[in-house]
């Protein structure tokens, strides 16, 4: 080839060599890799949300690819924001354990959170609701007229009545394995020992009859 102004003819550039061409896709390969994030996968194998105030919920799971000593939280919605009250390491097969024990009775929504450090992406798996209760002697009530709370009690009425809780109070009542979330929607009972009157929908969804012992947050 002719270069205008030298007089002087250039070589034409050398064909790249098979195994440079190789080397230099792999070096390609290798920092589109370092570019995009690997993606982790979490499973939680089993977890206990529901206990008496105490004592530790539990979640265990693991962290895929196998990673050793990432680490992981279990967090509570506080308000609007996630806050981490647990954590753990997990294991050589990225197994991981975690314990948090509530400070009080009430009802949380709770994650399982590994923030992704060198490459690997975040993760989050919902876990539920976390509660925690104390006992309660409780009985039922039915029939109809006005509550206290205001409204009519009629068979379908959702609630309870209690002698102290403010109406409207939220709460959630387990018996057994059955869970449900109501309000205080009136006054009673008015049976020594006895703190809440579940209404007839009420005991229905749990199960309950009779006279007998209820957890509850509330």
């Amino acid at each position: 080839m002719f270069v205008l102004g030298t007089g002087a003819m250039t070589a034409p550039a050398a064909p790249i060599a098979p195994v440079e061409m190789i080397a230099a896709q792999s070096a390609a390969a290798a920092q589109t890799m370092l570019a995009s994030p690997l993606r982790e996968r979490m499973r939680v194998h089993s977890s206990s949300l529901n206990v008496l105030a105490g004592q530790a919920v539990t979640a265990t799971g693991r962290l895929r690819p196998r990673l050793r000593h990432a680490a992981v939280s279990l967090q509570v919605l506080d308000g609007r924001r996630w806050v981490s009250v647990a954590h753990a390491r997990t294991g050589a097969r990225g197994r991981f354990a975690l314990r948090y024990t509530p400070p009080r009775t009430g009802s949380w929504l709770a994650q399982v959170r590994y923030r992704g450090v060198g490459g690997m992406s975040s993760v989050t798996r919902r876990l539920g609701v976390i509660s925690a209760f104390r006992t309660a002697l409780a009985s039922w009530y039915g029939g109809g007229g006005g509550m206290a709370c205001g409204g009519q009690l009629t068979s379908s009425t959702m609630g309870v009545a209690n002698k102290t809780l403010p109406c409207g109070t939220w709460l959630t009542l387990r018996y057994g394995d059955r869970s449900v979330r109501v309000q205080v929607v009136d006054r009673g009972p008015y049976v020594a020992g006895r703190e809440f009157d579940l209404t007839e929908a009420t005991k229905r969804a749990l199960g309950f009859e009779g006279v007998g012992t209820v957890w509850t947050t509330g």
